[in-house]
Order: C-alpha cells, then structure tokens, then sequence
C-alpha cells in the first residue's frame, strides 16, 4: 500500500472531465468521467467561458489520486463556488480513497473534507456569505480542487485576525478537541487530561483547548521522543513515550495511585486499554479515533468498579443530528483563534500535485500537527 501511495504523480493532465454528461453508449465518442479530453487551458474568469480548475482525483480505490483539468458546473440556488486556498489532509480522506470510510463516494470523486478560501460565486438563495468572503467550508468531499462548490450551510466566515492558512487546519481537529472535551468529557478547569497520539493535529488540538481554554492538565502520550517533546512546546505539562513500556505505569508514576480524570485517545488497542485502567474515580474516556488499527473491547467491570465512564466521538455525525452545536465548535474555534487564545500547529504544507507524498507522510506516522496541501 505504501508503495503505491508513494508513487507521487507529477502529470497534471492537460484534460477534462465533464462530470455533468453522462457517457454515450459504446462505439460512440465518450465525454464522460472515466475518458478525459484533452482541451486548451481556459484561465478567464468563470462568468466568461467556463474556467477550468485543477483537482486531484480518486479514479481507482486503493491507486495513486490523479491530478486532472476539470470543467466547473453552475452553482444552484443554495450553493456557494469558493477558490481554495489550502485544504487540510485527514486520515479520512485516506481511508475513503480506500474505500475503508464509512461513507462510500462513487468514482471518481475528489477527496478532501475541510478547507479554507474565498467566495468567488453565490447561488441566488444565498445571503450569508458574499464574494470576496474569507470562509473555512466542511463540504464532506471535494476540497482537494482549485475551486470547490458546497451548500452555504457548510461555510463560516473567518475572522479578520486568523489567516486562511491558519484557518484551514481548524474545522476537523479543533472541532473534534472542542467536542470531545467540552460536550462530552464536560472537562473542568484544574483537572488532567491524559491524550494518546499527542502529537498528531487532534491531539496537539486538545493540549491546546485543555491548556489553555479550560485551565486542565495535560499529560501528552506519543510514540517517540521527539513527538512527546514537540507536545511539551504545545503547553502539555508531562509526556510519555508508550513505544518505552506500560503507559499506565508512566501514568501512575505522574499522577499517583489516583489516576487521571479524562482521556482522549485515538489510538485504540491496548493503548487504550492502559488509559482506561489509567483513570480516577469517576473518570471519562473518549474515544476518538483507532490510529493505531486495532479496535479494543471495553472490559466492562472497570467500568462499574470505578465508576467510570467510556463514550464515542463521532464529530461529524452531529452535523445531521445536532446541526447548532456541530456549528457553535466551529464558530468557538474560530473566535479562540481570533482572541489569540489557540494557534494551530501546521507541521508540513504540500502543493497539490505532491497529494500521494502527503497521503503518505501521514500514513508513515511522519506527521506532526496538521497536514495541509497548498492549492496557490
């Protein structure tokens, strides 16, 4: 797998894919997304002759993405045409290239769940935003594109102080730290906070909410030293290193017989199964994610000889089913970062025809922070 998402592709075709005509029956002449044609390059403006963008696409499950000349569409009523500016990479987007995620896309698509950019177009039903709105956009795929058109629902403005390059790693990973300590680990001020895979974008996310929004302990829990030292720079007050033995006993010899009040992992396997026996009395564990590829079973009598407490995050679910507090995370987000309160830790910025060398970065654990392509 490593192999073929480190065959970077360097080509960007001189192509185009008409996403909106459906092929024509065999024998005759295909304009469809599987047979791109090759076209002069059109850079004037949109209202003009129909300017086509760059975009990286997924034309094969488990295949380097692509980087082809699309052709845009018009927007709808409710819809909003943005020029990207960068666009953050998730592990997500990884897994739906994959065809592991739980939400399927047909081929081809265009990954990329969050980004951040100016509004170039609105539909005609559209009053929130206006052109030349600086936006971060949640549009579910198809960030990873110089253009991108989403419903005005999955855009917030960015505030006058926080820069487009900050603003497009908050959404997913500041999100999920704001929902994970607030909503459900209700984490308050003076209490430690343990966080597994700390130097990734969420967990350097949480130390940064935990610290310095809700005034708790951080300890930071990574895979190497220089990753547990990078989570000390981001305001965590100890680190371990769980490649080196027992995280619970790192933990113990930190806090005491005690334990820790909250955990955020994102690992999973028996690294979570150690931070759930690291916990105190009446202690909650969220979990977030499974970086690590192994899904743990809760012994349940830990549950009920401590009190404590195991619950799930899966952050964008609630955009269907709590839609105000999906937004108000995003919007808290924003506004931490405006006051200066939170500073997003970018580790490495690529351009967008070095997306398979960024999917790769991020799948050989070499990431640190957030992971953004660059799409000007």
């Amino acid at each position: 797998m490593a192999a073929a998402w480190g065959r970077c592709v360097s080509r960007a075709w001189l192509c185009r894919r008409d996403l909106s005509h459906p092929q024509t029956p065999k024998g005759g002449p295909s304009f469809g997304p599987n047979n791109p044609t090759l076209v002069p390059l059109c850079r004037t403006a949109w209202q003009g002759c129909g300017r086509n963008y760059r975009a990286a696409l997924c034309t094969e499950l488990k295949r380097p993405l692509v980087i082809e000349e699309v052709s845009p569409r018009p927007v709808k009523p409710h819809e909003v045409r943005v020029n990207v500016h960068f666009c953050g990479i998730n592990f997500a987007d990884i897994l739906a290239c994959r065809g592991q995620y739980q939400e399927r896309h047909q081929l081809p698509f265009t990954p990329g769940i969050e980004f951040s950019g100016m509004v170039l177009e609105t539909g005609t039903d559209v009053s929130m935003v206006k052109e030349g709105d600086r936006v971060i956009g949640l549009p579910g795929f198809g960030g990873m594109a110089e253009e991108c058109i989403t419903d005005h629902k999955n855009l917030w403005q960015i505030p006058e102080k926080v820069s487009l390059r900050e603003a497009a790693a908050l959404p997913v990973s500041y999100g999920t730290a704001i929902f994970a300590l607030e909503h459900r680990a209700c984490t308050q001020p003076g209490e430690t906070v343990l966080v597994t895979a700390a130097a990734g974008a969420t967990g350097l996310a949480v130390i940064d909410v935990a610290t310095n929004i809700l005034q708790a302990k951080v300890i930071a829990a990574a895979g190497s030293d220089e990753k547990c030292q990078l989570a000390m720079q981001r305001g965590a007050q100890s680190s371990v290193n769980y490649s080196r033995g027992s995280l619970k006993e790192a933990v113990g010899k930190l806090v005491g017989t005690g334990g820790v009040n909250v955990v955020i992992d994102m690992v999973g396997g028996d690294v979570f199964l150690e931070a759930l026996r690291s916990l105190a009395y009446e202690g909650r564990i969220v979990v977030v994610g499974f970086a690590g590829g192994t899904i743990a079973s809760v012994p349940a009598n830990l549950l009920l000889l401590k009190n404590i407490a195991a619950m799930g995050l899966y952050w964008g679910r609630y955009r269907h089913q709590n839609f105000p507090i999906f937004s108000r995370s995003l919007s808290s987000a924003l506004q931490y970062c405006q006051e200066g309160r939170i500073q997003p830790h970018i580790g490495e910025v690529f351009k967008l025809e070095e997306v398979n060398d960024a999917f790769l970065h991020v799948t050989q654990r070499k990431s640190t922070g957030k992971v953004l392509l660059s799409l000007k």
